[in-house]
């Protein structure tokens, strides 16, 4: 063996040692990360590169690889990750060592090519400890608090008068309505808990490095949901009224801490809530469409943090901090391109194509124009470069994604300190 090979062999047992030695009769920190699409995490792996044009981003990109430039493999963190569908017979455990690709998956069980806000909490919580540290992740799209993750606290959803009436008008039966609905509520949290539960029961399966003399701790849950319930009109019908807004929510989130509590026996646990920022801080320039509503949800998110039981336990983190405006005033260039398409193909009035004299070709010849005139080739690069998905999910940007996973890490620690 040449002595260059004996020097690296050397050093990588030292580290590992070095590592192991660390993580030697130290408990194991647990932390539990749960909500719905957003919590998945869509940003493609192929984003990251993004975080890199940022100087004041770079140095986070840095920590996410490793030095053969591949997303970074934590050595004392390992994620357990519950997801995918129980009625299409989908549901499924994802686990090993924490890295890229525990974002949302089609397959439970493989890597999905994308992160959540899971992937730089776990770097940051890995910095600030030196023992074993496992996350537990529950997340599925298209969940709403006020149904799905309704906590028992809450008692049974009830439709009001005005959503009884639409039913009825529906042709819908009432009785039969009530029933779907006493079946679904709470489903996804039962499948929380109980998922939780599953792996604490036996957590050297997931994380090899536990110390069953050493023990575990508790020590953090991280809410990150809201679109399901920020649209529903039906459950919150005052959503648009300024000052009033969604009050249901703020009760049953207050109702979903006290239960989680309850039902892990975690009575001081940490508790952060990922408050709903899709669109960016709201401002003079906020779409007046969306401005009261977006505004009302956000407050109501937030307002446990604001109940004296709570104080100094539970942290609002506002992930609109985090939107990438650059990239959201592409998404508003490549609108007007498809409203564009929308008026030729349908002949608007006022359109190119009013009179409908327009062929195919010459439609499809104007709007490549049109597009070329709207959006530069550097902002095309930088779509392609940044984003990978809708704006309902803060556009699939690897960089907004990784800032609020150190966000929530960073207010958990902050709790973890008093």
């Amino acid at each position: 063996m040449s002595h260059r090979r004996l020097r690296v062999t050397l050093s990588a047992i030292l580290l590992t040692c070095t590592t192991t030695a660390h993580a030697a009769g130290k408990p194991l920190k647990v932390y539990i990360l749960a909500g719905q699409s957003n919590m998945e995490g869509q940003a493609k792996v192929e984003t990251f590169d993004y975080i890199g044009d940022d100087p004041a981003t770079a140095p986070l990109l840095k920590e996410m690889r490793g030095p053969d430039g591949r997303p970074r493999v934590c050595e004392r963190v390992w994620i357990s990750y519950l997801t995918g569908s129980p009625d299409k017979g989908k549901l499924g455990e994802g686990f090993g060592k924490l890295t890229a690709g525990y974002g949302s998956r089609s397959n439970p069980k493989e890597d999905g090519g994308k992160i959540g806000p899971e992937f730089t909490f776990g770097l940051a919580m890995q910095k600030a400890y030196d023992g074993p540290i496992l996350i537990i992740k529950t997340a599925w799209g298209g969940k709403s608090l006020n149904t799905d993750f309704r906590p028992p606290s809450a008692g049974p959803y009830r439709f009001n008068e005005t959503q009884l009436e639409n039913l009825k008008r529906q042709g819908k039966d009432i009785e039969q309505v009530n029933a779907d609905k006493a079946k679904a509520t709470g489903r996804y949290y039962k499948l929380m808990i109980d998922h939780v539960k599953h792996v604490l029961a036996d957590p050297k399966r997931v994380c090899p490095d536990y110390d069953p003399k050493a023990g575990y701790e508790i020590a953090g849950f991280v809410w990150f949901q809201g679109w399901n319930d920020m649209v529903d009109g039906g459950t919150y019908p005052d959503r648009g009224k300024p000052g009033v807004g969604y009050p249901e929510y703020a009760e049953w989130m207050a109702d979903f801490i006290r239960d989680v509590r309850k039902d892990l026996d975690a009575p001081k646990m940490p508790f952060v809530i990922g408050v709903l920022g899709v669109g960016g801080i709201i401002g003079e320039d906020y779409s007046p469409r969306y401005k009261v509503t977006h505004s009302n949800f956000r407050t109501a998110m937030a307002a446990p943090t604001k109940l004296p039981e709570f104080k100094g336990n539970v942290a609002a983190v506002r992930t609109a901090l985090y939107w990438d405006e650059p990239l959201a005033a592409i998404e508003k260039q490549f609108g007007q391109v498809k409203g564009m398409s929308s008026s030729l193909r349908n002949k608007s009035k006022g359109g190119p194509n009013e009179d409908g004299d327009m062929t195919p070709e010459q439609q499809r010849e104007y709007l490549n124009a049109y597009r070329a005139k709207v959006i530069s080739p550097e902002d095309e690069v930088m779509w392609k470069r940044g984003a990978s998905n809708g704006g309902y999910h803060y556009l699939g940007c690897a960089k907004t994604f990784a800032l609020i996973g150190k966000a929530f890490a960073e207010a958990t620690l902050e709790m973890e300190k008093k």
